[in-house]
């Protein structure tokens, strides 16, 4: 989907005061990065490595793993269409609703799709398909599936392909990566982009078994991953305790967003385990929502009608810093009285 997505404030040509469309981390890169990345400017008078091959060692020693299990990729999005490829024509489940990139890709390459509602799965569903996409937590609804694990383990005949973007955002539950050991069905995308606010340089991995690994590895293509990606995800490895979110903060200043939107009556707030959230608006839609807020308050929020099984009043909302978030109380109470 070339459109569609959140974070298109380029546009419009109102000036947009807040993002709240984006669940990137709001408070921008590491400190240092920028400063370190400009060090290695000269770098990119040279082509960067074929496939990221240091960069992979520095991923597998955080993980305790073997390098053979790791493939660095240009951001999570390439991972799911390498995969897609590496299954052409296979059948496949996707949980929904989900990022749309798991059943574009899938189309591009002919899978036989079907749809599983998320609150399904929750029952441990038997799968007869080859493939199943889920992420975990959940975009845009922010759910988490603790019990993943125990329905990987049920299922041994699918691969269980696990996106985590976003489960740096969430207290609920841990990274599957520490027991990908144990689940030969089990692969895992985890991108760098979003708890280090660097979705423009494009920056994640995949985490499975050497032989998924080698699958992918043969049909990538070579360079993806450009010379300043290659370097920032190197900064994170070696800062990698400095660096990392103020979680509870977010996660708390989340819960009173949540707690002041919820007394608005022209609104409905979902449960979400992240720092983003789901809504609908029970006037118009979420369309003319975003149109209202933009054009009157300079606030960009995620229209999530194009989401498969959400509606036209859905939209999605990231918190971000106390101040931002009173200017989207104050409008949002505006617009139910619009």
């Amino acid at each position: 989907m070339l459109e569609g997505h959140g974070d298109d404030s380029y546009r419009y040509s109102k000036k947009i005061i807040a993002d709240f469309s984006t669940n990137v981390w709001y408070g921008g890169e590491p400190l240092g990065l920028k400063e370190y990345i400009f060090e290695q400017w000269s770098a990119i008078n040279r082509y960067p490595e074929v496939m990221a091959e240091s960069l992979c060692e520095i991923v597998a020693a955080h993980h305790d793993l073997k390098s053979d299990r790791i493939l660095i990729n240009s951001g999570t999005t390439e991972s799911i269409y390498l995969i897609a490829q590496a299954f052409s024509g296979k059948k496949t489940t996707i949980i929904t609703p989900a990022f749309a990139e798991y059943e574009d890709a899938c189309k591009l390459f002919h899978h036989d799709l079907t749809f599983l509602p998320w609150s399904k799965i929750r029952e441990f569903p038997a799968l007869s398909t080859d493939l199943v996409f889920i992420c975990n937590p959940n975009n845009p609804t922010g759910e988490a599936f603790p019990q993943l694990e125990n329905w990987i383990q049920q299922n041994p005949q699918t691969l269980f392909v696990v996106d985590e973007a976003f489960i740096d955002f969430t207290l609920q539950i841990r990274s599957s990566i520490r027991v990908i050991s144990r689940f030969p069905n089990l692969l895992i995308m985890h991108s760098l982009t979003k708890a280090y606010a660097i979705p423009g340089l494009r920056l994640g991995y995949v985490v499975a078994s050497e032989d998924l690994i080698s699958n992918l590895k043969s049909i990538k293509q070579p360079w993806t991953v450009n010379t300043m990606a290659l370097q920032a995800g190197k900064f994170i490895f070696e800062n990698y305790q400095q660096i990392q979110i103020p979680l509870q903060n977010l996660l708390s200043e989340k819960e009173r967003f949540v707690q002041k939107l919820s007394q608005n009556s022209s609104l409905k707030i979902h449960e979400s385990a992240t720092h983003f959230f789901l809504a609908e608006t029970q006037k118009d839609d979420a369309a003319k929502l975003k149109q209202f807020l933009i054009e009157k308050h300079g606030l960009l929020i995620r229209d999530a009608s194009n989401f498969r099984d959400l509606s036209k009043q859905h939209f999605r909302i990231a918190t971000l810093s106390p101040e931002r978030n009173n200017l989207l109380i104050e409008a949002l109470d505006e617009w139910r009285n619009y």
